[in-house]
């Protein structure tokens, strides 16, 4: 009840208000009697104050210290009988009042305080227990509208037309869930606000109120509740108007609102868990090769609505290792949290996506006609939005890899494998926040990625005695490359290494002897080859 609705009640019918009258819009939450000159060191937010002003009739110039105490508490107003004591408030306080907005009313002499205290109560007591039945029952409704199977955007449809506002739904990352009416362009706005880290909420409130300026400096009131669900920041419910910052029975309608709409969403969420985790174990169990035939591959992606004859692009993210030192649990935290919202935004794709999470890495399947330069180019500029959005909202870092396309699904084990091994490459070399396509290596490289001990090991188990200083001197290792090179053939080896043919054929003889092998064994040849490779590989990184 405000200072407006006081005056309407019958004991008011004589008073008269003397100054402050446009703040007769201030909240009335409790009513209280003068009694003693320090009253005003009890006094709190929402008091009406009524008094005889006995303690004044002899300065009256001491209610300024009154009145502005009163204001800067955010007092309701001040209720003088004046014709008890003071018979005529000063100017100089009246024009004070005024000044501050601050009500003072001019109470009829024959009625008492207590008469006004108790009818005051009583009217905010009364008042107050029908907006709590009225929230009770508004519960109720909405409660009984979700078990029914109707959807968040048919209630808040219904929270709309009780409360004649639009009604706004948004996530813990500020993107939009549902909305009563058409999506107002205040949501980008909002969402700019949210990723600057800006508080809606108050603490001490249940909710908080604040005005937003259009382009075409137009004010809109926007009213902000508190959705809390299984995330560990709480979604919001926008109400665009002005009508919530007097009316405390519409704000428990939403509170309430917003209370159904909670549990809405956290059991959403539990069958969407339900659902990913059966999707993550069947991708799982697909790339670890637990299934038995492609007939059942095929089948069982079929419920995930995957199909064996589409294209697809496989590309695997995780997101960077912190340079601070945090615990494993605080990683799989932010890890989760960054997923979530990852796979929210995976709309933005021009392809159908579908999203898997191994580990601590995530899965994206595009599905896509061909792998054009215009496929590869929208597909890394959405993965490029995406780091920036991941950037922006926790101020972490994600790296993708990308695979070649795979012609069926029952490929794209192995374009997971080369989304896989593109991500490793790309975090070997030290970089983060990177997009890595896979690239087929060659030999070479393939030899970078084995440890330079191992190789050697190789290298000196393969050769034996041919890699000793006393037989390198004699053209042996020198020899035998170049016939491998030329297929194993001596005519071709002799001629390159302008020596006679028997001299070919003696080297080769006393390199079987040396190694204990014969060099027309398939297997020997090979890894005399690859010793051959490693050691001019080695000779480069010295």
């Amino acid at each position: 009840m405000d200072i407006k609705g006081v005056m309407d009640l019958p004991l008011f019918k004589e008073a008269q208000m003397l100054a402050g009258e446009s703040g007769n819009h201030r909240e009335v939450c409790h009513i209280n009697m003068m009694d003693a000159p320090d009253i005003s060191d009890y006094l709190k937010n929402g008091d009406l104050l009524v008094t005889t002003a006995y303690h004044f009739k002899d300065e009256p110039s001491r209610l300024l210290g009154l009145i502005r105490h009163m204001a800067s508490c955010e007092c309701a107003g001040l209720g003088i009988k004046t014709q008890r004591f003071l018979h005529e408030i000063p100017e100089e306080v009246l024009s004070l009042a005024d000044e501050l907005s601050f009500p003072i009313i001019d109470l009829p002499i024959d009625v008492s305080l207590g008469s006004i205290v108790n009818q005051i109560l009583s009217t905010i007591l009364n008042n107050r227990t029908t907006e709590l039945n009225d929230a009770i029952e508004a519960q109720h409704q909405f409660t009984a509208h979700i078990v029914g199977g109707k959807d968040l955007k048919s209630l808040l449809g219904r929270v709309s037309s009780i409360i004649k506002q639009p009604i706004i739904l948004l996530d813990q990352h500020s993107k939009l869930i549902s909305s009563s009416h058409e999506p107002s362009t205040l949501i980008e706005t909002i969402k700019t606000m949210y990723i600057q880290n800006f508080d809606f909420l108050l603490p001490a409130n249940s909710f908080s109120c604040f005005s937003m300026i259009s382009e075409e400096h137009h004010s809109e009131m926007v009213s902000v509740f508190p959705v809390y669900t299984h995330a560990r920041k709480c979604g919001y419910l926008l109400v665009l108007g002005e009508e919530l910052l007097n009316n405390q029975g519409m704000a428990l309608t939403i509170e309430q609102a917003a209370n159904v709409i909670s549990f809405e969403l956290m059991k959403e969420n539990a069958l969407k868990q339900y659902e990913q985790r059966a999707r993550n174990e069947f991708f799982s169990n697909f790339v670890e090769g637990v299934f038995s035939s492609k007939e059942e591959i095929i089948n069982r992606s079929k419920e995930f609505h995957l199909q064996n004859a589409k294209k697809y692009i496989c590309i695997v993210g995780k997101l960077d290792r912190d340079e601070k030192a945090i615990s494993f649990t605080q990683y799989q935290m932010e890890t989760d949290t960054a997923y979530e919202y990852l796979e929210g935004e995976l709309a933005a794709f021009s392809f159908q996506p579908h999203f898997f999470i191994k580990g601590n890495t995530c899965v994206i399947l595009l599905e896509v006609n061909d792998y054009s330069q215009e496929t590869s180019a929208s597909a890394l500029s959405t993965l490029q939005t995406i780091q920036q959005g991941v950037q922006k909202q926790f101020q972490r870092t994600l790296s993708f890899g990308v695979s070649n396309i795979s012609h069926q699904f029952i490929e794209v084990k192995e374009a997971y494998d080369e989304a896989a091994d593109a991500l490793q490459t790309g975090q070997m070399s030290g970089k983060a926040n990177f997009i890595q396509t896979y690239q087929t290596k060659d030999i070479t490289e393939l030899l970078r990625m084995i440890p330079t001990d191992d190789l050697r090991k190789f290298h000196e188990y393969t050769l034996q005695k041919l890699s000793e200083p006393e037989y390198k001197d004699q053209g042996l290792l020198h020899t035998l490359s170049v016939y491998l090179e030329t297929h194993c053939q001596i005519s071709e080896t002799a001629k390159r290494l302008y020596i006679h043919r028997n001299t070919v054929i003696y080297r080769l003889e006393k390199c079987e002897e040396l190694l204990g092998k014969s060099l027309k064994d398939p297997d020997t040849s090979l890894r005399l080859r690859l010793a051959l490779r490693i050691q001019t590989s080695l000779k480069l990184n010295e």
